[in-house]
Order: structure tokens, then sequence, then C-alpha cells
């Protein structure tokens, strides 16, 4: 290669890292048309406290730990948490990882009017595809809505391994991201949506699914699971 040619190759790629830098998205991720995006919050900024608490409770109870070195969350025991604070419209982005066979997943429109929290939040899941029973279902596998859309195909990394997660709703409109590529799009409410909600073991809890504003949430399913770079903006036509 000639002094010139690396000299391009090099600056290329500084221009590609920037480029990818600058980017508020995953590559190919885009809103919907017409939507505005406020400024992300985050979630974890000053440790896991001052953003969440244990589900129908007033604080976080000491089984999720928040590593300010690695600024991870990590649920070690504990009941299912909430974000204090609620959203309509949002677009959430953040990383999960599992251990071999872990199970947990995220919530979100989640009220606190049921006994549980997947009594009424929509849940996107969070898994180890290759280790858990679940992976055996494309409907309770990683990505998936839980128990009602499943994802086209299988991008969920390994167990041990970091994937990158972006949930979208606006309005109905919802969309599952995992590791840059959309899994999946439904509308909440719709009639679609509700024959499979009353095919689902959802239909014996009316509440389910009907709110259109709530709390982000994240389940404790009895795993060690770990959570980073949690941050979400409101959105508005």
């Amino acid at each position: 290669m000639s002094r010139l040619s690396r000299r391009v190759a090099r600056w290329s790629g500084v221009a590609l890292v920037a480029l990818l830098a600058a980017r508020s998205t995953p590559l190919g991720a885009q809103l919907p048309t017409g939507v505005k995006a406020g400024p992300w919050i985050d979630l974890l900024a000053g440790g896991a406290a001052p953003h969440w608490r244990t589900y129908r409770e007033s604080s976080l109870e000491s089984g999720w730990r928040y590593d300010a070195a690695t600024k991870t969350l990590r649920r070690e025991r504990g009941k299912d948490i909430v974000t204090k604070q609620q959203f309509g419209d949002f677009e959430l982005e953040l990383e999960w990882k599992v251990g071999p066979k872990g199970n947990s997943g995220i919530f979100y429109r989640a009220t606190e009017a049921t006994r549980v929290i997947y009594e009424n939040a929509p849940e996107m899941q969070v898994l180890d595809n290759a280790g858990h029973k679940d992976g055996l279902s494309p409907l309770t596998s990683a990505g998936a809505n839980y128990a009602l859309y499943a994802p086209p195909r299988d991008v969920s990394k390994p167990a041990g391994q970091w994937n990158a997660v972006r949930i979208v709703a606006v309005g109905p409109h919802v969309e599952h991201w995992l590791n840059g590529v959309k899994l999946l799009e439904y509308e909440q409410g719709s009639p679609a949506w509700q024959a499979l909600v009353a095919k689902s073991k959802f239909a014996q809890w009316p509440p389910y699914g009907l709110a259109m504003r709530g709390h982000i949430g994240l389940q404790d399913h009895g795993d060690v699971v770990e959570f980073k770079n949690i941050r979400i903006r409101e959105l508005s036509k």
C-alpha cells in the first residue's frame, strides 16, 4: 500500500469513528416520521437510587447493586424495579448481559395497579437463548414482545456478552430493536394485538397493556442480570 493510500485509509477510519460517535441512535435506526425527540435522560446518573425504586415500594432494595466503577446495575436478588419517572412516548436504549440460563425482562408503560408488573405491562424479553428453555420458542426468546410478538430470527449474543436494546413507543406504535436490528413492531391496543392477548395468559388480567403512559421496569426472575448505559428521551409529534 502506498503512503497516500495509507493516509486515505487512516483518515477514512477516523471519519467513520467520528460519524459513529455522532449518531444518537444505532445505524439504520430512525424515529417515525414527524416525531421530535427531547434530551436524553441518563437513568444511572449519580447511581441507581435517584432514578429507580422497587415495584410498589418507595425505595430501591439492596439486592440491586450499582457499581460506580463500571457504571453497571446488577441484580443479585430482590424484586422487580421501576423508574421513579413515568413516560408516554419514548425512545429507550440500554445494554444487558445475563449469565448461562439467565432470564429477565424490560417492561414499559407499567402501572402499579396489579400485584406484579407483568400483569399490566408489555415486556421485551431478556434471555440466554441457548441455555434457557424459553429460547426454544421465538415468542419467548430474547427481544420478543413476551408471548405476543416473536422476532423473526435470533440476533442475541451468547451469555456473558452485552446486548444493545432500543425500544421506541409513539402512541400505539411500538418497536423492539436488538443489537442494531429491528426485530418487531406492533400497534398496542389494535384489533390484532387484542386477538393475541385474548389467546395468551395475559387475558386473565384485564389491565394488561392498556396504559399508554407508565414506568420503565427491570425484571427480577431469580437470575443474575446486569444493565448499563440506560438512557431514555421523551418523544412528541
